[in-house]
């Protein structure tokens, strides 16, 4: 029995153990043993990274492509505090998990040693920041702030022209709660007045 190629990993890539199929037909004793090498670091089950070389050792992947490859290329999003308090509307919550919105799957996970929220909702394909205003407002308790001060401060970031009022109010039909948007529309009114 041959033993099979040397793969040619890219440096910095994410593999899932089906990845491997193209160079094995055996894709997980060619992970165990690409492990045992130190070729591939295993970040969850089924899950490796081929690190990349930086000055100071293995640069460890970044979660875009840990959450490509878990969510096997699937749609997604992150949210959550560091998007919410770029807004400035006062929101400044954090989280030891960002908040991962997908196609594929639910729950918590821990990714490399990292943990990631992830639910199955519906996202735009490409966020504005008008949705992650619509976002900030679903969430406010975990925020940490009232929907009442995200309110007033909307009304103002709508005054001085930071978000657009239409594209606002598009987004809150398509992506809010009831509760949610007749907080907008108060934003928007007032904004208008």
């Amino acid at each position: 029995m041959t033993q099979p190629a040397d793969p040619h990993l890219e440096p910095g890539r994410v593999y899932r153990t089906q990845d491997l199929a193209q160079w094995s037909a055996n894709p997980p004793r060619l992970a165990k043993r690409l492990v045992k090498e130190g070729a591939l670091v295993p970040l969850a089950r089924g899950l490796f990274a081929h690190p990349k070389r930086g000055r100071f050792g293995a640069v460890p992947p970044g979660d875009d492509d840990l959450l490509r490859a878990f969510l096997d290329g699937a749609p997604f999003v992150i949210t959550g505090p560091a998007r919410w308090n770029a807004l400035g509307l006062g929101a400044t919550a954090v989280f030891a998990t960002p908040l991962v919105y997908n196609t594929k799957r639910s729950g918590s996970f821990s990714l490399g040693g990292r943990g990631f929220q992830l639910r199955r909702v519906a996202f735009p394909s490409a966020p504005t920041p008008e949705w992650y205003v619509v976002d900030l407002f679903e969430h406010s308790a975990q925020a940490g702030v009232s929907r009442d001060v995200l309110t007033a401060a909307l009304k103002r970031a709508l005054a001085a022209g930071r978000f657009d009022a239409h594209r606002l109010r598009a987004t809150a039909e398509r992506y809010a709660t009831k509760a949610t948007r007749a907080h907008l529309e108060a934003a928007m009114e007032a904004g208008h007045a």
